[in-house]
């Protein structure tokens, strides 16, 4: 069986509406997964959502020489995490695979696993976090091996505004990777809204110049409700205007502004971008496992659904 997102992407007048969220810790006991993946159900219950999707949560230490704000922390398999949802919910998830540890050939055993024992349909490749890592599987290598195998994995890539914003070739790896057998993107969290408009301005140029058809592009947005969670966000590689650091930080209640800079952000990217006929969809994620920070993603993602709900309803009229 397909992908049942694959088809959902294929209709540029809608949008598609994830959760972001990540494997339990490794230690954690049988009992308290149960305990988890339903406080996840009960939150999914009082929203409207396409699916989920789980991160590979990898040690990037290597990508800087900054301390990490939060430890590292070995997870339970994305891939168990993900059929466990899927199952629960009812609802596709987009499991992220992070390629560079294993060999071609463990590769394509961990891919027909995935596939047969999991039923992982929708999947995000990831290199490595840093060039000076062991990487025994380039990302690129890793593309064209699953193009060589039988599953037909819905594909999907990462993209880094941030990155664009340094280099300036951020769309060139987005028609890269489509040419590799991506079908969508899904963002690193925003918070610079100018570097993701110039991001899809000149990834929509790029595309119409060579005639190709545009892939979805998914943004994804996270709360920030104290100075160490902000602190994280800018050890992930988070662009955080000084401005928008202080406005945060400095306002009465932190989290709730936090969600008003982001729908303030998806309102620029939306009015910049709307009519440059590149598919968008959200993802809502919480960095951290504070109940007020997972309660308040919940929020944020009521609100920004409705605003790019609107603007698409607006602009078919």
């Amino acid at each position: 069986m397909k992908s049942e997102l694959a088809t959902k992407f294929q209709d540029p007048s809608r949008g598609v509406y994830f959760i972001g969220t990540t494997p339990p810790k490794s230690s954690t006991e049988d009992t308290m997964l149960t305990e988890i993946s339903q406080k996840l159900m009960d939150r999914l219950n009082h929203i409207e959502v396409d699916g989920l999707i789980v991160y590979d949560i990898q040690d990037e230490s290597s990508r800087t020489d900054k301390p990490r704000p939060f430890p590292f922390m070995e997870t339970h398999d994305p891939r168990k995490w993900s059929n466990r949802l899927n199952t629960l919910s009812g609802k596709p998830v987009i499991t992220y695979k992070s390629v560079s540890a294993r060999s071609e050939g463990e590769f394509i055993g961990w891919l027909d696993e995935s596939w047969s024992t999991y039923g992982i349909r929708d999947l995000v490749l990831v290199g490595s976090p840093s060039s000076e890592s062991d990487i025994k599987l380039p990302l690129a290598k890793a593309y064209h091996c699953l193009k060589n195998q039988p599953q037909a994995f819905n594909l999907g890539g990462v993209t880094i505004a941030e990155r664009h914003a340094i280099k300036g070739d951020e769309h060139t790896r987005l028609m890269n990777k489509s040419e590799s057998g991506c079908d969508f993107f899904i963002s690193q969290a925003v918070y610079n809204p100018q570097a993701t408009i110039d991001l899809i301005s000149r990834y929509a140029r790029g595309c119409r110049d060579q005639g190709i058809q545009p892939k979805r592009i998914i943004l994804t947005f996270t709360p920030c409700g104290s100075a160490k969670t902000l602190e994280f966000m800018e050890w992930l590689g988070i662009s955080v205007p000084e401005a928008t650091r202080h406005r945060i930080l400095d306002a009465k209640e932190p989290l709730a502004e936090s969600i008003r800079v982001c729908r303030n952000a998806l309102e620029q990217i939306i009015e910049a971008t709307l009519d440059l006929e590149i598919p968008l969809g959200l993802n809502i994620e919480s960095l951290t496992n504070r109940k007020s920070e997972i309660d308040a993603s919940i929020r944020l993602f009521k609100l920004l659904k409705a605003t790019l709900d609107l603007k698409l309803a607006e602009r078919s009229l």
